[in-house]
């Protein structure tokens, strides 16, 4: 194998997974898309699999901005409930774990385990 036998198949190994990587995105678009209907999706379907480089470049011009619409959309509904989720965990750890901990040190103080000193330095902590 000489060396440009190397460099045509990576070149031909990127084309292959940039072409997959465009179809992937197609196929996600047109679950995505509630405009469209189902005999819409399927038409495209079986456009992609009988004429793949036809139908993905058709595809691309005629409702590209309307797929970087919906993945836009995607992206911000997806971060929204992220931001949402850390909020909530955030809130509850926050309000939660300085009680959480004074009353642990209360138990143990009430236990005998520490003294009166080793709870407040522990209360001090848990309330900075």
């Amino acid at each position: 194998m000489s060396f440009w036998d190397i460099v045509w198949f990576i070149i031909i190994s990127f084309a292959f997974i940039a072409y997959l990587m465009v179809m992937f995105n197609i196929i996600t678009d047109l679950f995505r898309d509630k405009t469209a209907s189902g005999w819409a999706k399927a038409g495209w379907m079986i456009g992609l699999i009988i004429f793949p480089f036809l139908t993905a470049i058709v595809y691309l011009v005629a409702r590209g901005q309307g797929m970087a619409d919906r993945q836009s959309a995607a992206f911000a509904q997806a971060r929204a409930a992220q931001d949402e989720y850390i909020r909530s965990v955030a809130e509850t750890s926050s309000s939660s774990s300085s009680a959480g901990e004074i009353s642990e040190a209360h138990r143990l103080l009430s236990a005998g385990t520490i003294s009166q000193a080793e709870f407040d330095t522990l209360k001090a902590k848990a309330l900075a």
